[in-house]
């Protein structure tokens, strides 16, 4: 206790001298733990504002949902007997205007009088939404959004066509609460309009993909899950889907958590690379300190009371960074959270959150620990002669077992937080994984880089020998620079290469006999009309049609759907109501990889074919038995195959198919494409909204844009948190730089009295870290293509394309930055005078 209240008081007289030598290190701890607290502070806010807000999102304390159908008297009256009840509809439809030129695809919501049970609609410049509904003058009302005025070129008072119906717009729609509560991908603006006013448009016909919403509003004393087990019981086989406010909107709290997961692992990345820049400044501040650490081993001090001493000072400074990181990251919630309005449809509750920050300040402790003790166990184990030997030449040596112990526990300790508070555990372990496997991997690349300067040989340009010399002489920075800038360029290289693949998918590799229209709810009757009047357009061609219903998966196997899951990763098959067809034929773009396809004139039991992905879903193949429920009725079918399909053909498929026989009768629309010339897209739309206008036209580029937007905001974030790392990076650089500023001091000093000029000096050193960068961003594009690989490859299962642009930006952005810093620290040598150190020397 004694030796540790002394070395608390040596460290903090020694702390007296000031910061010198650890902005660095101050930085590197507080940019890392930033970027943790606000990715987590954010996500915090989203959940909770979620959570708190659930009755709003969801628009009910309970909400049922159903395809087709309205829920049936006795069952509306069950529900209006536990509460209030609300009821809608949506659909996609297609709204156009006057000049029937201009049309948008619209996400169209029939409302009754009572919505919205929780919450509020608000709409620009005010106004109540049931007086903006309502039906004046023989006309109803409809709500917008402000992107559907841009696009039809219309404003509040002008009509707008939906279906058959007319509607005056009245108003332009600001907030609706419930929104996250549909669906979470959406091909067009919102559209309100009121319920009674649907039977106008001639949009509600059989078969025609309408989604009725029951929302009850119970009272206080309820208990919530006893009224729906009550409910269920009573109507086993009814086929809503129920879901109450504690799980307001599931989608969109997992793709917070995948989001909060992938940024949180980016800006512990930041912290990584940080890391090496405090483990940097550990040692460098070490080494500053070894005749004092010499002079007190001399005196009789203990290597105990040297380790002590300098791990108090490191704690004492970290916890400086990581209050600083904190502040930060507890602030940039405010601005990311406006930024964020627009993109998710819920609202975060900006505030501070003690466990996000908690979270993060760990993180920043255990990466100090980690990255600090080698360097604190090796000077305690030196001998004084060996330190006073290091100004010169740094010893090498190992430091004891119990500090080496200790490193690698507080390493294990940071992995193993990265993985228990990530929602996806074994995303989390790979990337853990690569973190090992990359440091190793640019620990041996430095180690490379080293070995091959120190063999090239004698070079005949001394700039250029010098400059190589300098790549293996003792103390060089080296490893330092290839570990932390490279990690930091690694990052960027994988996500421009992921996000380019992404572009690429979405833009570039559409199959040019991808079709231009999907036509969705077409009537069996307007099939042969709809098919001649297209295909008469001149520049249209390759009409295709296939019946198109909707059922979910009941049992396999015989046993309910839920508890034959196998593959936790493909629960989204029992998430909603899947896309059903039947078929004689192979549908184009599959391929049976198990089993055998039915023959064109099967008449016999109930046959069905599923995806590979249903099939890993359930572990099952040929032979399995498979029951859905289509429109509250069950069908059960034996499977007869197992395909693949290529849904980057963008033709027509399924997951599951019917053989013939099982689904002619139940009510069904057609789902149709057609392919167009440019020229021709316009006439095609204009004919079909005129003669059809019950028929839902997706146009492909239109619902790309829409994913291309989606992928370009969750882009940009990544790339914000990436460019953190960068900075992290440049900062390690920055004191590795700084670090060696005295031996760049003292050999510019005795090449000049060698004769050399100051630009001889410049251009040598110059030479030194222009070939650094160009060998980092050479092994970062080597690190960070296999990275984008691995992960299209085999975390995404999609094709890959290397795209040279963006290794060939990462080397120029490299060489860049550490030829800025080379300069600067270049610059600042020649410029100290000679006589000084000659005379210290």
């Amino acid at each position: 206790m004694t030796d540790l209240r002394l070395a608390l008081r040596l460290a903090r007289r020694e702390l007296r001298t000031g910061l010198k030598g650890f902005w660095v290190f101050l930085a590197c701890l507080a940019l890392g733990v930033a970027a943790i607290a606000a990715v987590q502070s954010v996500s915090s806010g989203l959940l909770d504002g979620l959570a708190s807000d659930g009755r709003s999102i969801l628009g009910g304390d309970v909400a049922l949902r159903q395809l087709y159908n309205p829920p049936a008297e006795e069952q509306m009256a069950a529900l209006k007997a536990g509460g209030r009840v609300s009821t809608s509809a949506e659909m996609r439809a297609m709204a156009r205007a006057d000049d029937d030129v201009r049309s948008s695809l619209v996400e169209l919501k029939a409302v009754d009088d009572v919505y919205p049970l929780y919450g509020a609609v608000t709409l620009e410049g005010g106004g109540d939404l049931r007086d903006a509904l309502a039906q004046k003058d023989g006309r109803w009302g409809a709500v917008v959004e402000a992107s559907l005025v841009d696009r039809l070129g219309v404003k509040p008072g002008d009509t707008i066509h939906v279906g058959e119906g007319v509607y005056r717009v009245a108003a332009v729609l600001d907030r609706e609460p419930d929104r996250a509560s549909s669906n979470a991908f959406s091909l067009g603006p919102r559209l309100l309009v009121a319920l009674p006013s649907l039977t106008n448009t001639g949009l509600l016909q059989p078969g025609s993909l309408t989604w009725w919403s029951a929302k009850v509003a119970l009272p206080p004393e309820t208990d919530l899950k006893a009224w729906q087990e009550g409910l269920r019981a009573r109507f086993p086989d009814a086929p809503w889907r129920m879901r109450d406010y504690t799980n307001a909107s599931p989608q969109i709290e997992r793709f917070i958590d995948r989001m909060t997961l992938f940024l949180t692992l980016v800006g512990l990345t930041a912290l990584l690379v940080g890391g090496v820049g405090v483990g940097n400044a550990v040692r460098s501040h070490l080494d500053s300190r070894a005749r004092t650490i010499a002079m007190m081993k001399c005196i009789g001090a203990p290597g105990a009371l040297v380790f002590q001493l300098y791990l108090a000072q490191i704690l004492a400074l970290a916890l400086l960074g990581i209050v600083i990181g904190l502040a930060l990251g507890a602030v940039a919630p405010l601005a990311l959270g406006r930024l964020l309005d627009g993109v998710l449809p819920v609202s975060a509750h900006i505030g501070v959150y003690p466990g996000a920050l908690a979270l993060a300040a760990l993180y920043g402790v255990l990466t100090a620990l980690t990255f600090s003790l080698w360097p604190l166990g090796r000077a305690r184990e030196v001998p004084a002669g060996a330190l006073f030997r290091d100004v010169i030449a740094p010893a090498g040596g190992r430091p004891r077992t119990p500090y080496t112990v200790a490193m690698i526990v507080s390493a294990l300790a940071l992995a193993g937080l990265a993985v228990l508070t990530a929602h996806n555990k074994v995303f989390a372990l790979w990337f853990v994984g690569g973190s090992i496997a990359t440091f190793i991997a640019f620990r041996a690349a430095a180690a490379l880089v080293t070995w091959g300067a120190a063999r090239v040989g004698r070079v005949r340009r001394p700039g250029l020998r010098l400059a190589l010399a300098n790549l293996h002489r003792p103390g060089n920075p080296t490893a330092a620079v290839v570990l932390s800038l490279g990690l930091g360029l690694t990052v960027l290289v994988a996500i421009a290469l992921i996000q380019g693949n992404f572009s690429r998918r979405m833009s570039e590799t559409i199959p040019q006999d991808a079709p231009a229209f999907f036509f969705v709810d077409i009537q069996r009757d307007q099939f042969d009309p709809l098919r001649d009047l297209v295909t008469a357009v001149p520049g249209a061609s390759a009409f295709e049609a296939v019946p198109s219903l909707r059922g979910r998966i009941e049992r396999v196997n015989g046993e309910d759907a839920e508890k034959a899951l196998v593959n936790p990763e493909q629960a989204w098959i029992l998430a909603g109501d899947r896309g059903i067809t039947y078929s004689a034929t192979l549908p184009k773009h599959s391929t049976v990889t198990a089993g055998s396809w039915w023959p064109t004139d099967y008449a016999g039991p109930p046959l069905i074919s599923i995806h590979q992905s249903v099939a890993e879903a359930f572990g099952i193949g040929p032979g399995a038995t498979m029951t859905v429920n289509i429109l509250g009725r069950s069908f059960e079918a034996k499977v007869a195959n197992v395909r693949s399909a290529d849904f980057s053909s963008m033709a027509i498929n399924f997951t599951m198919v019917f053989a013939p026989g099982t689904l002619e009768g139940a009510p069904q629309t057609w789902v149709a494409t057609v392919r167009a010339t440019p020229d021709a897209e316009t006439q095609v739309q204009r004919a079909v909204l005129q003669r059809f206008p019950n028929i839902t036209m997706v146009r492909v580029k239109d619902a790309l844009d829409t994913v291309a937007e989606m992928l370009g905001h969750i882009g940009t974030a990544v790339r914000i948190v990436a460019g953190i790392t960068l900075a992290a990076g440049t900062l390690v650089l920055a004191g590795a730089v700084a670090a060696g500023h005295r031996r760049r001091v003292y050999d510019a000093v005795v090449l000049k009295v060698l004769g050399a000029t100051r630009g001889d000096v410049l251009r040598a050193f110059l030479l030194e870290y222009g070939l650094l960068g160009l060998l980092t961003a050479v092994i970062a594009g080597i690190i960070g293509t296999l990275t984008a690989w691995a992960v299209l490859k085999f975390l995404m299962h999609w094709e890959w394309s290397f795209l040279p642009s963006a290794v060939v930006t990462t080397a120029l952005l490299s060489t860049a930055i550490t030829l800025a810093f080379g300069f600067y620290g270049t610059w600042r040598a020649l410029g100290q005078p000679s006589a000084p150190l000659l005379r210290n020397e």
